[in-house]
């Protein structure tokens, strides 16, 4: 019998020489060099070491830089690249696709100017203005409303959707064409005024999506057009970024295509893995979509997982907490599905091998996956299922015990202590809970897999900046939330490659830099060990490679 190797034609071996390799292989953590064939990494070490693979071709590019494995970003959107063809009305200044620095709106004057400005831009009068990130708890929770937005126009639909992505702000021309604009509306997500009409302000979305084909989200407003994927892959190329998700899609048939073209192309610097949203879709339906998507997967597309989203957003007020409840007294947040399509899903997606990711920001939601997860597991036992909670923001310790006991992952919105940690300690859960958020430090000790993650666009991508927030939980402000729950630095490091890959079933090819493995690297200016747990955030990205092939920030 013939080999199949030995028909293949010779594959040139390369062996690329760095400052340092930080590998996050605990067998061989640091080296000098690296060789790969093809896509595959062949191993790491020295130059002598590696030199017994054979022939090879030594690349020095990177002789003055660190080399990292590919970051992962276990819980971001592509909807971050499509998000900025449209107003940002943000209050921290963010970085563009394109490397331009975008100032924050620091009151709501600020904002209501930047959408004027930007309407007097348009030509048609039929046009939308569609802008994002707003989020009134920045300006003493100043709510935004209708008559607001109808100072920037009455005839011209706007809507702004708030930086959790929970909730959007629309004017009365909005409401209008959505058929919103009247009396005897009864829905918790659609506050009414003291006229009795929706004050433009509206939560969920099941009453968002409606108006969002008004508004400029033409799309689906979880998807992403072909040009911002494309913009998505430079955020990613300037992160350090080689894996990232789409962690809420809808997923259709053109979305797919679209996916499948643009990861498809050489030229696209990240592999992508999309979930498909529960909303919107029978659990039945949900899980003969799944199923029907997984065979369609690439080597840069990962199809055939679930993402749930159980409650809203802490900041929005919108997220389901246990007593007390909200520390200002605002009314319990939303529900976004029944317990019983969630324990269907959960159990049919275990019986057939399909992985869930659910979102659970208030502790309430966290405790309603838990005790659905355990009957669940008991009717259908699993040893690896790896099934996620998502930003677990409020989960305390006797939860997390629960968590490690059901063989559950979590992936930690740490960077909600630098954005949001002062309005948490202050305004949405008080100081005692706002300590415990987001507690890495627990699931570190407990023995909780676990990742750390930004929900860009929520917040920017950049997981060195999140390993950051994750070590020093340092509010806007510069309050310190949760000592107790800081993690050192060799545990962010792990969280942002080997802990965000193993909840998305992919740590056996990426995340280290060891044989076997995929070549994907981050490309650093500076060694993130020597810039220690108060610098890392400002260690520098000169690209990062996938599959061998460099990308150059400084070129996206």
């Amino acid at each position: 019998m013939t080999d199949v190797f030995s028909r293949r034609p010779p594959l040139v071996i390369k062996i690329l020489s760095a400052l340092k390799i930080l590998t996050m292989n605990p067998q061989k953590p640091h080296a000098t060099h690296v060789a790969i064939r093809d896509d595959i990494i062949l191993g790491a070490g020295s130059l002598e070491e590696l030199k017994g693979w054979g022939d090879y071709e030594l690349d020095t590019q990177f002789a003055d830089k660190v080399l990292m494995p590919g970051l992962v970003e276990g819980h971001c959107h592509l909807q971050e690249g499509a998000l900025w063809s449209h107003t940002y009305v943000g209050f921290f200044d963010r970085m563009s696709p394109e490397g331009d620095m975008q100032a924050g709106c620091k009151n709501l004057d600020a904002v209501l100017s930047k959408l004027a400005a930007a309407e007097a831009k348009l030509d048609d009068p039929d046009d939308p203005l569609p802008a994002w990130s707003l989020d009134p708890i920045y300006f003493d929770n100043q709510r935004v409303d209708r008559a607001q937005l109808d100072t920037i126009s009455t005839t011209r639909p706007i809507g702004i959707m708030h930086a959790s992505g929970h909730i959007m702000n629309v004017n009365s021309k909005a409401l209008e064409l959505a058929g919103l604009m009247k009396l005897g509306i009864n829905h918790e997500g659609v506050p009414l005024g003291n006229d009795g009409l929706p004050t433009g302000e509206l939560k969920g979305p099941d009453v968002m999506s409606p108006v969002s084909i008004h508004v400029g989200f033409d799309r689906d407003m979880l998807a992403c057009d072909e040009q911002g994927m494309w913009r998505f892959g430079k955020l990613c190329v300037r992160a350090g970024v080689t894996t990232a998700t789409d962690l809420a899609a809808r997923l259709p048939e053109d979305a797919v295509t679209l996916m499948h073209k643009v990861t498809g192309n050489t030229a696209y610097p990240a592999r992508i893995v999309p979930l498909r949203f529960h909303h919107g879709v029978s659990p039945e339906d949900l899980i003969k979509h799944v199923e029907a998507l997984a065979p369609l997967s690439t080597e840069k597309l990962r199809l055939g997982r679930i993402k749930i989203v159980v409650d809203g957003s802490i900041q929005g007020f919108s997220a389901r907490l246990r007593a007390p409840g909200y520390y200002n007294g605002a009314p319990n947040g939303l529900w976004y599905i029944a317990p019983e399509q969630l324990a269907y899903i959960l159990e049919t997606s275990l019986a057939k091998g399909i992985q869930v990711h659910c979102h659970t920001n208030g502790d309430e939601a966290t405790q309603l996956v838990i005790d659905t997860m355990r009957k669940a597991l008991r009717k259908t036992p699993s040893s690896d299922h790896r099934f996620t909670l998502q930003h677990c923001q409020l989960a305390d310790t006797a939860q997390f015990r629960q968590i490690k006991e059901l063989g559950l992952c979590v992936n930690l919105f740490a960077n909600h202590h630098h954005y949001w940690g002062d309005q948490h300690y202050e305004l949405t859960v008080g100081p005692e809970r706002a300590e415990r958020m987001n507690a890495a430090g627990t699931a570190a000790g407990l023995g909780v897999p676990f990742g750390i993650h930004s929900d860009a666009p929520i917040t920017p991508l950049g997981p060195l900046f999140t390993g950051w927030c994750a070590m020093n939980r340092k509010t806007a402000s510069g309050r310190t939330l949760g000592e107790a729950e800081k993690i050192t630095l060799d545990q962010a490091l792990y969280a942002i490659t080997l802990g965000a890959a193993y909840t998305l079933h992919m740590d056996g090819e990426v995340g280290s830099i060891e044989a076997g493995k995929r070549a994907d690297f981050a490309v650093l200016e500076d060694d993130p060990e020597e810039m220690g747990v108060e610098r890392l955030k400002d260690t520098r990205v000169w690209g990062t490679v996938l599959g061998g092939k460099p990308f150059a920030a400084a070129n996206v």
